[in-house]
């Protein structure tokens, strides 16, 4: 959903990197999941909102900058159970992540490493080996995704 990026005053507030659409949309769920040391936690969202171009918020239990410092550079993950339903054909990021990529001429690519958003669209980050296939998720290059099989079937050449 998001990571914790930064600080911002002296009373626990942080600095937050939504991956949600809208931005916003992280704060409306209350109950945080953050990483710490490789281990979740559930934390109380005390409060939040939207500052300048990003956000920022308050976790219960973190009043000061000190105690809020050690949640800087974690994730930020709500319960699947707690996200909408989406319409037939569209994704969350996490559903495709570690799935198969295969072309057209059933040529295997690599496996969904994350994703990322350039504005315009989201891009599958495909690993293989220690290749990198940056592989827009358009129309034309998205020809099928099945989660049943795990993969995602692409216009897209093994070369490129």
């Amino acid at each position: 959903m998001g990571e914790i990026v930064g600080l911002f005053g002296v009373r626990g507030w942080v600095k937050v990197r939504s991956y949600t659409r809208p931005m916003e949309g992280i704060l409306t769920h209350r109950q945080w999941q953050v990483r710490l040391h490789d281990e979740w936690h559930g934390i109380q969202l005390a409060e939040g909102r939207i500052h300048g171009k990003g956000l920022v918020a308050r976790l219960r239990g973190y009043d000061d900058r000190d105690q809020a410092a050690v949640l800087v550079g974690s994730q930020v993950g709500v319960w699947a159970s707690e996200l909408p339903p989406l319409a037939p054909g569209e994704y969350y990021w996490a559903q495709l992540e570690g799935l198969r990529v295969v072309n057209l001429a059933d040529e295997e690519l690599g496996v969904v490493s994350h994703l990322f958003d350039t504005g315009s669209n989201d891009v599958l980050v495909v690993k293989q080996g220690r290749r990198e296939r940056l592989i827009p998720y358009t129309r034309n290059a998205i020809r099928g995704v099945d989660l049943v099989k795990r993969e995602i079937r692409v216009d897209w050449d093994k070369e490129f």
